[in-house]
C-alpha cells in the first residue's frame, strides 16, 4: 500500500493522494478519501486488495498510476488502526522530505504526538475516558522512498573542524 506526495507541505496533512496495490496484478489505484484509505489499510492483511474492489475497474484496465520519480512516495505499513472516532491521524512530511511525523487531532482540537500525550489527554480531560482507548492510535510513520528524496546532505568539515551539514538539491 501507498500514499504520495505531491510535494512537502508543512503544517497540514501532507498527503496529496491515496493509491493502493491490487494483490492479484500489482497496479496501483487511486483511493478517493482519506477514510477509505485508512478501511482499507486497517484490514489489509486479512483482506487484501484487489482491483474488482473498485467499481468498474478489472486488472485488464491500465493502472492509475505508475511508481516512479516524479512523486514522493511513502509506503504505511498494513494494518494500522483507523483513527479512532471523532479524531484525526495526521501526517507531516518534514521541510527536507526526510521523514514523516505522525500526530492525532483530537476530538476537542488538542494535537497529540505519542503515547504518553495521549494518556496525559485522557487525564487532563476525562469525559473522554472510555470513548477513547489509547491502544487505538498508532505514531507508526509511513516509510518515505529514497529514490525521489529531494536532498542530499554531505557532510563538508568547517575550517574550525566543527562539522557542517551541506544541504545540495539532488539533480534527476
Amino acid at each position: 500500500m501507498s500514499k504520495f506526495l505531491e510535494r512537502c507541505k508543512g503544517n497540514k496533512d501532507s498527503v496529496g493522494a491515496y493509491a493502493v496495490q491490487c494483490g492479484e496484478c500489482s497496479k496501483w489505484r487511486f483511493i478517493p478519501t482519506k477514510e477509505e484509505f485508512e478501511s482499507i489499510r486497517h484490514n489489509f492483511i486479512e483482506n487484501p486488495w484487489y482491483c474488482n474492489k473498485k467499481p468498474g475497474v478489472t486488472c485488464d484496465d491500465p493502472a492509475d498510476l505508475e511508481y516512479d520519480n516524479t512523486r514522493i512516495w511513502v509506503f504505511d505499513k498494513p494494518n494500522i488502526p483507523k483513527a479512532p472516532p471523532n479524531t484525526e491521524r495526521m501526517l507531516i512530511m518534514r521541510r527536507d522530505c526526510s521523514k514523516m511525523d505522525a500526530h492525532y487531532i483530537m476530538p476537542n482540537g488538542k494535537k497529540v504526538r505519542s503515547g504518553v500525550e495521549v494518556e496525559k489527554f485522557l487525564e487532563a480531560y476525562p469525559e473522554y475516558k472510555g470513548k477513547i482507548s489509547p491502544s487505538s492510535f498508532s505514531f507508526t510513520v509511513p516509510k518515505v522512498m529514497d529514490e525521489r528524496s529531494p536532498r542530499k546532505f554531505e557532510a563538508k568539515a568547517s575550517p574550525s573542524s566543527n562539522k557542517r551539514l551541506k544541504i545540495s538539491t539532488k539533480k534527476e
